[in-house]
């Protein structure tokens, strides 16, 4: 068990805490719930019937474990941040300037107040799809949902956080004239 436990961490780990950080917000409680899921792990690997692959059994027990956590703390929903590009478009520059570091942060962080806005289901579906780049396959099997499910709270939640976008950017430039 100890190669199999060596093994898990290995490959997963970074991909663990990310996930639940991205839930939680906070480092320390992130890297406290991590052990919690290789408690888990640990004492239900046995149990572990390969219907599904490794990381997506993994991440599966991560969700439920970081669920809890914020039911215990009485948290309505949970905070991240944001790698979620609209347009998929990259800049050709790869060291940008000091003040389009700062318009940048800027405008991830105007993201990230609109993403705390989504519902917990919402801000799940974009965490794994976008962030840990799963499949929707992957991503339904995670949150136990229907293919059907997750493509729909997909298409929901992006409406929503481009609406909530809209709007801010909207009231800032009124702010601005």
């Amino acid at each position: 068990m100890d190669n199999v436990f060596d093994r898990l961490y290995e490959h997963y780990h970074t991909n663990l805490f990310q996930f639940i950080f991205y839930m939680v917000k906070n480092r320390a409680v992130a890297e406290e719930l991590v052990q919690e899921v290789y408690i888990k792990v640990l004492r239900s690997y046995q149990n572990y019937e390969e219907r599904s692959n490794e990381k997506t059994w993994l991440l599966a027990i991560a969700r439920n474990v970081a669920i809890d956590y914020l039911r215990t703390h009485n948290r309505r929903t949970s905070r991240w941040l944001s790698k979620f590009d609209f347009n998929k478009q990259q800049t050709e520059d790869n060291a940008p300037l000091p003040d389009e570091i700062l318009v940048q942060k800027e405008e991830v962080q105007g993201v990230y107040k609109c993403l705390r806005e989504c519902t917990l289901d919402q801000q799940q579906v974009l965490i794994l799809r976008y962030i840990q780049e799963l499949s929707v396959n992957e991503t339904a099997e995670i949150l136990n949902w229907s293919v059907s499910k997750v493509k729909t709270t997909q298409h929901r939640a992006i409406k929503a956080l481009r609406e909530l976008v809209d709007d801010k950017t909207n009231s800032q430039l009124k702010g601005v004239l």
